[in-house]
């Protein structure tokens, strides 16, 4: 073979290993997008009536005591004596008054260990007026966290009964408070979650970041914060280290709340 065919022969080889590449390129940033585009979707459809838009359509996310806890690599121990229904239902949200326009500090003890947090009852006085009431009434005792999302929104969703995203306390409030200006919700936050669009939406499902995360706003406004994670982020890490569970929602590894405890 002559030089110059074989050197027409490398480049052709060369542009097919580049057009290969960059196709590659294409399908994988496609595939991000499309994973992103759907947190946002999800988290834009979060609230008590109806936390992902797959379920309006029937797809159920399906309950987390039901995913692969066999998993021989699953650090924690499986959840037990987790409650199938809301263990109350009431009429109408406490009086923010109940915030006392203070700092609250407790922890969420879980399956997999302790998350210690701190609440903001000076800026986000219903959000977390109705946080410690649901507390105190043990509402969320032996709750499963429900929902993981690992790819452009990182956060563990909790805080409904019924582990299908669709379980509240019988009563929803607004209005957003002490949301982002940036739409930025750094790791470690825990914000409210709610129905897209509707700022008077919340209820009991809540949200924790353990990754710095963006959350476009909508209509509404953005997602109550109402505080921070002062220590254990590394419990809610872990569990999304295992990833989703086949269901594509919940963790794989799952994980409850067993109490909360607030002063």
């Amino acid at each position: 073979m002559s030089k110059p065919q074989r050197d027409r022969d490398r480049a052709r080889s060369k542009a097919k290993r580049r057009e290969e590449y960059f196709a590659t390129r294409r399908k994988k940033r496609q595939k991000r997008l499309a994973l992103v585009l759907a947190a946002v979707l999800a988290l834009s459809g979060l609230g008590t009536a109806a936390i992902l838009m797959m379920e309006s359509s029937g797809n159920a996310t399906g309950n987390t005591s039901q995913g692969e806890s066999t998993d021989a690599n699953n650090p924690c121990p499986q959840p037990t004596d987790v409650v199938a229904e809301p263990a109350f239902q009431r009429g109408k949200p406490p009086s923010s008054d109940l915030a006392e326009d203070r700092k609250w500090s407790g922890t969420l003890t879980t399956s997999c260990g302790d998350i210690d947090i701190e609440l903001d009852g000076k800026n986000a006085p219903h959000g977390v007026a109705s946080f410690v009431s649901l507390a105190s009434e043990d509402f969320y005792n032996n709750t499963q966290c429900h929902r993981l999302t690992t790819e452009g929104i990182f956060v563990l969703q909790c805080g409904d009964p019924t582990g299908k995203g669709t379980g509240g306390p019988g009563y929803t409030y607004g209005p957003i408070e002490n949301a982002p200006e940036d739409d930025v919700y750094p790791a470690g936050t825990l914000a409210m979650a709610r129905q897209g669009g509707d700022g008077d939406s919340m209820g009991s499902q809540f949200f924790i970041t353990y990754e710095d995360s963006t959350i476009p706003a909508d209509d509404a406004g953005g997602y109550t914060v109402l505080g921070q994670v002062t220590s254990g982020l590394d419990v809610v890490r872990t569990i999304a280290e295992g990833g989703l569970s086949t269901n594509g929602v919940a963790p794989h590894w799952p994980i409850a709340i067993e109490k909360v405890a607030l002063k």
